[in-house]
């Protein structure tokens, strides 16, 4: 077998798997959609609407190139009789066709919307580099395709619209729905044209930088563990679509180093995979990282914003959709929070348990569905007497979905906060006095190898068995509380401070390449009375040591869950995980616990 035909067999497989992959949600947009690309069909009648193939030839980010996409008009709407209009585009690697974009479409002009779904700049049929919904490039041509509903513009075939509701001339009532890579082009395409009018981010990113490369320490300016697992099947996606899609159009192809992405987006994911860290090239990942981020651009955002994040995933954690969520309420931005099951890394789309599966049609029926409507009743409706919900609501998977689809969801004004203290032992208990603290010190080493497994984002993809999670004897250390004598119930992002002595890590971390640094790799298990040891959500705090000569805190990624009765909660430190980049060179690590002297781990408790 040549190596093209093993490399197209190998796409095939992840565009075949994708039903079954834990990235396959039904919540809209999809991550990483089919790269199966659907050619336009002529306007079409189904149901009560119309759809319309459209191209339109914008420019961006110094190329011109064509958007592919798609018209839906419900049967009563006209000049007379005008209806706001929904905007959406796909996840990274699909497309206007995929099943959740397109079921978007659907069912907003279903509910008297008009609908504009596009296939992304660099996917589906639309032209362009692939440039990670960056606001200069991808959110300047969302805002020309704003024009066209405004009926400022045509598409290229001479269509235009009078039919959208207008605040004013030039500017149409629209709002913006999609998730992950069609979640963050919401915000950017609002940062740069502020006659959007809601927005609903689903399953998106704050900072890129921290996504692909994060680092749970409390100095943010270090770079972290890159996520070589979702970071490379990215880029095999995006740099692999001639193999499936062999006449791609001119404007979609860059240069032989770097086929299909923007230069400085190859040039990240190369400094990334080296695992090298020198200043130069870690000032340049950050800058460029943030620059296609949310986190530089909210500012500019003030567009009324629901986000809804999922709980089971690993790609982009709760505290992603926190930290959007803070500096948009700190700014007077009118933002609300849903924190959902299903997220990119699995979890329920069952609709009788709340959540949203547009596919299905349940926007009525499902908690996020309804408060979905809602946001988009208020908004772009401007029914003044929405409700549009609580400032914050999460899914609690241990509620019985019998329960009603409300029931599922616990609300709240704000996220919690921290709550309860627990002290590392140093006998390996996790203690809730300081005076149960018992002198001790423990050590464990990293191996050249990864010893610790969490989540394997490329196994579902190609549809191998992913193990449960396990840690290697030698390369972790755990500290455990006594069976819980009633249920806990942890809503937010846990704390750790913790003092770690590492002389082989002290000898070099200070050599200009902050690869040398100590990387671990905090979390929380749920240790049942059988004995059985669930990792929360597969979920894993990477954290690059800022200097082992002093204290550090390391945040844990947002959860919801609830440990019952007789269950024990475990924190471990552990050297690696092989979904992540790790140490250089085997540094051996030693905590050590006294009553005055001794690591924290700080919960937020709600019960």
């Amino acid at each position: 077998m040549s190596r093209r035909t093993a490399s197209r067999r190998a796409l095939a497989r992840i565009a075949a798997s994708r039903s079954r992959a834990p990235l396959a949600l039904a919540v809209g947009a999809a991550l990483a959609a089919p790269l199966a690309f659907v050619a336009p069909a002529p306007a079409s009648a189904t149901g009560h609407y119309t759809v319309t193939p459209l191209k339109f030839t914008l420019e961006a980010g110094g190329r011109s190139c064509t958007v592919d996409a798609d018209l839906y008009r419900p049967a009563t709407v006209d000049a007379a009789h005008p209806a706001p209009a929904v905007l959406t585009t796909n996840g990274f690697g699909g497309s206007k066709s995929d099943g959740g974009t397109a079921a978007t479409g659907k069912a907003f002009a279903e509910r008297g919307y008009v609908g504009l779904v596009y296939s992304g700049l660099g996917f589906g049929e639309s032209g362009c580099l692939i440039s990670l919904d960056d606001p200069k490039i991808d959110g300047r041509a969302a805002s020309g395709l704003v024009d066209f509903l405004a009926g400022k513009r045509a598409a290229d075939d001479g269509t235009t619209v009078d039919y959208v509701t207008k605040d004013a001339k030039a500017d149409p009532r629209v709002g913006m729905i999609g998730g992950s890579y069609g979640g963050a082009i919401q915000m950017a395409t609002a940062a740069v044209d502020h006659r959007v009018d809601a927005l609903v981010p689903m399953i998106t990113w704050n900072d890129l930088g921290y996504s692909l490369d994060p680092n749970n320490a409390s100095d943010r300016g270090v770079p972290g563990a890159a996520k070589w697992q979702w970071m490379n099947g990215f880029y095999l996606i995006g740099e692999g679509q001639p193999l499936l899609e062999p006449s791609l159009d001119p404007s979609r192809v860059n240069s032989l180093t770097c086929l299909h992405f923007v230069t400085k987006a190859c040039e990240t994911i190369r400094t990334l995979n080296s695992g090298r860290y020198p200043a130069d090239r870690t000032e340049a990942l950050q800058e460029y990282a943030r620059s296609v981020s949310p986190v530089s651009y909210l500012p500019k955002v003030k567009t009324p914003t629901l986000l809804i994040q999922g709980q089971v995933d690993s790609l982009f954690n709760l505290s992603e959709a926190q930290a959007t969520y803070e500096t948009l309420k700190a700014q007077g931005t009118t933002t609300k929070m849903i924190w959902q099951s299903s997220g990119h890394s699995g979890g329920l789309t069952d609709p009788a348990s709340g959540e949203l599966n547009i596919s299905e049609g349940n926007l009525e029926t499902s908690y996020v569905g309804k408060r979905v409507l809602s946001w988009f009743d208020r908004y772009l409706r401007q029914n003044k007497g929405a409700d549009t919900g609580p400032a914050f609501a999460y899914h609690q998977d241990w509620v019985p979905a019998d329960s009603g689809p409300n029931g599922t969801y616990a609300t709240a004004s704000k996220v919690p906060a921290l709550s309860q203290k627990l002290y590392l032992s140093g006998d390996g208990k996790l203690v809730d006095n300081r005076k149960k603290v018992a002198r001790g010190s423990r050590e464990y080493r990293n191996w050249l190898i990864p010893t610790s497994h969490s989540e394997s984002s490329l196994a579902g993809i190609i549809g191998l068995p992913d193990p449960a999670p396990h840690d290697t004897k030698g390369t972790y250390l755990d500290w455990t509380t006594e069976p819980l004598t009633a249920p806990m119930d942890v809503v937010g992002s846990a704390k750790a401070t913790l003092k770690v002595v590492s002389p082989r890590t002290e000898r070099v971390q200070n050599s200009g390449d902050a690869a040398d640094k100590l990387v671990l790799f905090a979390k929380l298990y749920d240790i049942a009375p059988d004995g059985k040891k669930t990792l929360v959500h597969r979920l894993v705090s990477p954290a690059r040591v800022p200097d082992v000569t002093k204290p550090f805190t390391v945040s844990l990624p947002g959860i919801v869950h609830r440990y019952e009765t007789g269950h024990k909660l475990q924190f471990v430190v552990a050297a690696s995980d092989d979904a992540y980049g790790g140490n250089r060179g085997v540094k051996p690590v030693t905590v050590t616990s006294a009553p005055d002297d001794t690591g924290t781990v700080e919960l937020p408790v709600v019960r």
